[in-house]
């Protein structure tokens, strides 16, 4: 029996693609939200290139020991460490003060699917459970902020999940074990829903679970090995469909 999707959040949930190249910008701008708080309250800076530089830095490194790991970087440590490195003492600092003050949001140009509100809503109607599992860096609390600012909170009212809170990256199972234990079910009443055939379908099937791969092209997905998943799609108006065949009479 069918009684919980996870999905990923970003390019399966919410699109990216309108965003463009201004990744750059965007973090320079929530940056000097840090710089002006530590500045003004705590210890005062007296370059902000630096300090952004020796944050991409920080952040480049974190990820690069990541990915190899699988040990998940974290927003808040790595700000602390780029602020310890541009000469702040680091006891005079608080993460969660200066997570805030870095003050994520939803993107310019970020934007829900537009089929994902009705597949949650038929989901819901049928007592499905939801979760997401992202490998954001930042804690689950600042993507929520964005899951608010695009109504989708109240579909995911207790299981969410971010690799900076869970500790470990996709495709670790740790991550996914915690969202189906704070689901309440076993991998086999559990489908994932993700973009990424590393992080998200690998990952999933390796704790049992069945996978759908949401392409945001339309065009059929070219994947190459071993990963393989077991449903890939271009709208979630398919997925009724699908669950219907794997899990009959579950709406």
């Amino acid at each position: 029996m069918l009684k919980a999707v996870l999905f990923d959040l970003d390019d399966t949930l919410i699109d990216w693609s309108g965003f463009g190249r201004r990744w750059e910008s965007r973090e320079r701008a929530l940056l000097q939200g840090v710089y002006d708080y530590v500045t003004t309250n705590i210890h005062p800076l007296e370059d902000f290139n630096q300090f952004a530089t020796n944050f991409v830095d920080t952040t480049r490194s974190a990820w690069e020991n990541g990915r190899s790991s699988l040990r998940a970087p974290h927003l808040g440590r790595v700000l602390l460490q780029a602020l310890e490195i541009s000469g702040v003492p680091v006891d005079h600092l608080d993460e969660r003060r200066c997570l805030e003050a870095y003050n994520w949001d939803a993107a310019e140009g970020v934007v829900v699917f537009p089929d994902v509100p009705p597949l949650l809503q038929l989901l819901r109607e049928n007592g499905i459970r939801f979760g997401i599992v992202t490998n954001a860096y930042q804690p689950m609390w600042m993507r929520d902020r964005e899951l608010k600012t695009f109504e989708l909170l109240d579909y995911f009212p207790e299981c969410r999940f971010s690799a900076a809170d869970a500790g470990y990256l996709k495709p670790h199972p740790a991550i996914f074990e915690k969202a189906l234990q704070c689901l309440g079910t076993s991998p086999e009443e559990t489908v994932f829903i993700g973009d990424n055939p590393v992080a998200d379908i690998a990952g999933a099937q390796a704790v049992g679970m069945l996978t759908v791969l949401r392409v945001t092209h339309p065009t059929p997905p070219m994947l190459s090995g071993l990963i393989v998943p077991d449903h890939a799609l271009n709208s979630y108006d398919e997925l009724p469909d699908v669950l219907d065949n794997w899990y009959p009479g579950w709406r």
